[in-house]
């Protein structure tokens, strides 16, 4: 659950102006961390002069193909997810695509998704000789086992390795996911780390309505999760969590902002927790803002956009040792983390915030200062370092 895109500030331009092609099966408006990610990096490179063009599934009836300066947006045909209908994957696109790459042939070709829009955009790209960067935002091998097809993961890891070998760089979150991947027989790795807007996630966003609409009072904590309400977002464990606060704080309060397939049954089931519902921009900067502490019990991330959200709104956070956590938060300093995987660890990491909310506020307040030199601008100027060492 991730906010819309806000301007950045304006930067220099580049001292080489680039053409890039970004081929992904999902952007905002839509709400996910592979969007925003994306998102965020194109406007990066629109602030530093470069001319993008973007390349993805239609994403309602009447969405045509534009041109907004430097951005060119060329949606193409495409068919629901499963269990995602709000999100497409495009069909393959071989003709269109060579058609405009050999009548404009971009510098660098930036595959953000392994669909099948993605599969015939890298085939065509090799074809044309053209230069093809690729992004790892998702362990679809690892989901497979939360949707009862756990024997195609290694089919999966399979398909993805050869889908990322043969492109000339693949970009990933960590240092941590870049070892997993080697492991796993995948080439020409680089990390690209992961930003977040300061200015948009904030403590001073708290909000006593919002927190009244949750029936909460001023001193009454509460316990936040964002994100896809889904089988492989753990979700079990925030219950347990959950239950194992209001032992401590009876008027302790969970929110799980988001949607996803999980969420009617959850509804059902749990009337004393608070569904928001997905949330975006200053609406969601304020969900984050009017909470104590944030949990995020996930195994299966690539990185986890929302644990820097959290962070920049000065949440205390709870989260398993890996990923942004792993990168961005020290134990006891700017956060607590549990070993990976140790769920009683968890539980025992969040009683201890219910316990302890003068803990709570100082962890939530070094989380914001050890976000803030993490700014979106800096990673797009890395990123186009990483095309210019390629290309060269």
């Amino acid at each position: 659950m991730i906010a819309s895109i806000t301007p950045l500030f304006p930067v220099a331009a580049a001292a080489r102006r680039l053409r890039v092609s970004v081929v992904t099966e999902t952007y905002p408006p839509e709400v996910n961390g592979v969007a925003m990610t994306i998102g965020r990096l194109v406007e990066g490179l629109l602030a530093r002069e470069h001319a993008v063009q973007v390349i993805r599934p239609r994403q309602h009836g009447r969405d045509h193909a534009y041109r907004d300066g430097r951005l060119e947006v060329l949606p193409l045909p495409g068919f629901p997810i499963p269990f995602y209908p709000q999100l497409r994957m495009g069909f393959p696109a071989s003709r269109r695509l060579g058609r405009h790459w050999r009548q404009t042939p971009p510098d660098v070709v930036h595959l953000v998704t392994e669909g099948p829009l993605g599969g015939s955009a890298l085939a065509t790209a090799r074809g044309l000789g053209l230069r093809v960067f690729s992004g790892f935002h998702t362990n679809f091998h690892t989901y497979s086992r939360h949707y009862g097809v756990g024997l195609l993961a290694k089919p999966i890891v399979a398909y993805l390795r050869r889908f990322h070998n043969r492109t000339d760089c693949t970009l990933v979150p960590t240092e941590e996911l870049a070892a997993e991947l080697r492991a796993l027989g995948f080439h020409r790795l680089r990390v690209l780390a992961r930003g977040v807007d300061t200015r948009l996630f904030g403590p001073e966003r708290r909000d006593p309505v919002l927190r009244r609409s949750w029936g909460v009072g001023p001193t009454d904590p509460v316990a936040m999760y964002v994100g896809r309400l889904a089988a492989e977002k753990n979700l079990q464990l925030v219950l347990e969590a959950y239950r194992a606060v209001r032992t401590v704080r009876p008027s302790a309060r969970l929110v799980l902002v988001g949607d996803g397939p999980l969420a009617t049954r959850l509804r059902v089931r749990h009337p004393e927790i608070v569904f928001p519902g997905a949330r975006i921009g200053a609406d969601l900067a304020a969900h984050y803002a009017s909470a104590d502490f944030f949990l995020f019990p996930s195994l299966t991330e690539t990185f986890g956009n929302v644990t820097l959200e959290a962070m920049a709104s000065g949440l205390a956070v709870v989260a398993f040792d890996y990923a942004a956590a792993h990168r961005h938060i020290v134990h006891g300093q700017s956060g607590l983390l549990a070993p990976r995987g140790d769920h009683a660890g968890f539980i025992a990491a969040i009683r201890r915030l219910a316990e302890e909310p003068e803990l709570a506020r100082a962890l939530g307040q070094a989380a914001r200062r050890a976000v803030m030199a993490f700014d979106w601008e800096r990673i797009c100027e890395q990123l186009e370092q990483c095309y210019e060492e390629v290309i060269r």
